[in-house]
């Protein structure tokens, strides 16, 4: 089930006074096949937040957005508007207004006529809905083409008219599904300073589902990432970047992604912890609060993530916290170069998707009977229902151990090095890891750590 709550707030230039707040409970969403693609999701957004919904395709972001605008029904669960529920609320009476990839304009009406349409329809009046009209054009840079048709409009043209129509509605809550992803590269980059600054301005609710982690941690307030319909981390660009909650997260966010080793723990009491990384190790001092937390785990392998900024090359003989290793390839990227390290260690790689969500636990096995029922409804075909399966933690099973979500392989370390490095394909390399960058997380991909951020 998800819990959502939207508060609208007074737009500062263009709106008038509505307050709506949005919450979401325990929310889930069974699809009539028997799909599971929410479960359990429990969100609230603030007033005025500009809140991103971030994860790879499939992984119910927009579900969830969906179920805020009243297009999809929560199987379990409750969508509140002001405080009363919304289950049953028509989305024309939610005071939303929603952007959508595609545009999803009218090809036979003009730029003006698309903008005003929905004040049309409300029966506002030609003189002040031709002002509303005008404001909101100059305000998203399209006031000289309100006479041309959509056809005649650039990419990103029209989707500032898509934006302009939903804003003339001076609504409570924006909806945005993925409305840059048709957009180049350039342009993209544009338009998420453009939208970020007018919501702002305009103080209304932002709620932008998206699967590019750029748009996402220079856009939000605060960042939801989710994965295979559940919520892993709910934050700040700042915490979910430098606190991920779980190994998903942690993989998901960073360029390079974020170096994810297996590691067996050794604990040498009132001294340090050694992290021992194929044939070499890393010793966390006893001095370091994070040590005995990580020390639970003697004898057993965690994982430890170090991102490309917590590695430096050092001369071989430097007698700090280093790794050594012999570089496998470069990548040039102009500004800088990435040298990939093999260091003799095991990688841990986290699949994005993998297998659809399988229903394991008593009370998602509910869900998936729910879901069978519905199909028998429908009349369609029921496929013969799985075996029972052993309830297992709700990140999945051990990511040191089963192939069937995550893989091991050798490590390629990422070391950042300059736009022109010395170093080619082959040549040894020494770093120095910043023992107080490390991230550590358990068997099932949850966060070790002392406290919660």
């Amino acid at each position: 089930m998800i819990l959502v709550t939207v508060i609208r707030t007074r737009p500062r230039c263009l709106g008038e006074e509505t307050v709506t707040t949005v919450a979401l409970k325990d929310v889930s969403k069974v699809f009539r096949n028997g799909t599971l693609a929410v479960d359990n999701v429990t969100l609230d957004v603030h007033d005025g937040e500009f809140m991103v919904l971030l994860g790879p395709s499939g992984c119910g972001k927009s579900t969830v957005l969906r179920m805020i605008a009243g297009l999809e029904d929560p199987t379990r669960g409750a969508v509140l508007l002001d405080g009363e529920l919304a289950n049953d609320l028509p989305p024309q009476d939610r005071r939303i207004a929603m952007v959508f990839q595609d545009f999803a304009l009218y090809p036979h009406m003009t730029v003006r006529e698309n903008i005003s349409f929905p004040l049309r329809l409300a029966g506002i009046e030609p003189a002040p809905r031709g002002e509303r009209v005008a404001d909101v054009a100059s305000a998203l840079g399209i006031g000289d083409v309100l006479g041309r048709k959509p056809s005649q409009l650039s990419g990103g043209q029209r989707q500032r008219v898509a934006m302009g129509r939903a804003i003339v509605r001076r609504p409570g809550l924006f909806l945005m599904d993925e409305p840059l992803s048709n957009l180049d590269s350039g342009l993209r980059a544009e338009l998420r300073a453009e939208i970020s600054a007018l919501t702002r301005e305009l103080g209304v609710t932002t709620i932008y589902v998206t699967h590019d982690q750029a748009e996402a941690l220079t856009m939000a307030d605060r960042v939801a990432i989710m994965r295979r319909g559940v919520l892993q981390d709910v934050g700040t660009p700042t915490q979910v970047y430098g606190r991920p909650a779980t190994l998903y997260v942690a993989a998901f966010l960073g360029s390079p992604r974020m170096n994810l080793l297996e590691a067996s723990v050794y604990v040498h009491l009132d001294r340090y912890v050694q992290l021992k990384l194929g044939e070499q190790s890393l010793y966390l001092p006893w001095t370091d609060i994070r040590s005995r937390a990580v020390a639970h785990y003697h004898g057993e392998r965690i994982v430890v993530g170090m991102r490309a900024e917590a590695l430096t090359p050092v001369v071989p003989d430097d007698p700090g916290d280093v790794l050594r290793g012999r570089i496998r390839y470069l990548e040039h990227h102009g500004h800088e170069s990435l040298a990939f390290l093999d260091i003799g260690a095991t990688a841990v790689v986290v699949d994005e998707m993998g297998a659809p969500v399988e229903v394991t636990e008593p009370g998602q096995r509910g869900l998936r009977r729910l879901g069978r029922v519905v199909q028998r409804l429908a009349g369609r075909p029921v496929e013969p229902a799985p075996p029972p399966a052993p309830a297992t933690d709700r990140r999945g099973g051990s990511v040191l151990s089963d192939p069937g979500r995550h893989h091991r392989r050798p490590a390629e370390l990422a070391v950042r090095l300059a736009p022109y490095p010395t170093v080619t394909a082959g040549h040894p390399l020494t770093v120095s890891v910043r023992m107080d960058a490390l991230h550590f997380f358990d068997e099932r991909g949850g966060r070790i750590d002392i406290g919660w951020r």
